[in-house]
């Protein structure tokens, strides 16, 4: 008797379709990168070559300093500046990109900034 009542309870809700959203999703838009741009305007870190610091030394101040950069990143940064005489660290906002310049310095590294 309890397995009838309870088939008869639960085959609706077994058999009922799902709901259908009453709403449709919103779609999130894409930021407007050029409000942005103004806002934020994006600067380049650079770091210059010298003969005072090993290339490990550079490579290991690169990952302390800026977060999210991954080794391969800091030591193809590192060789690039002792090749050429400079490499793009990376692009960001003034406020980040001294601080990472800072950062760099603190290390004994000679880094700079300007405008991308």
């Amino acid at each position: 008797m309890l397995a009838v009542l309870t088939d008869r309870i639960l085959a609706p809700a077994r058999l009922a379709a799902p709901a259908a959203p009453t709403t449709t999703p919103q779609t999130p838009t894409a930021p407007d990168t050029d409000r942005k741009t103004k806002l934020l305007p994006p600067y380049k870190v650079l770091l210059h070559n010298d003969d005072h610091n090993s290339m490990d030394h550079v490579v290991r101040s690169l990952l302390r300093s800026v977060p999210g950069l991954s080794r391969a990143a800091a030591a193809r940064i590192m060789l690039e500046a002792h090749l050429t005489g400079v490499a793009l660290v990376t692009v960001c906002p003034l406020e980040l990109a001294e601080l990472y310049r800072e950062r760099l310095e603190s290390c004994g590294l000679t880094a700079t900034i300007e405008a991308a």
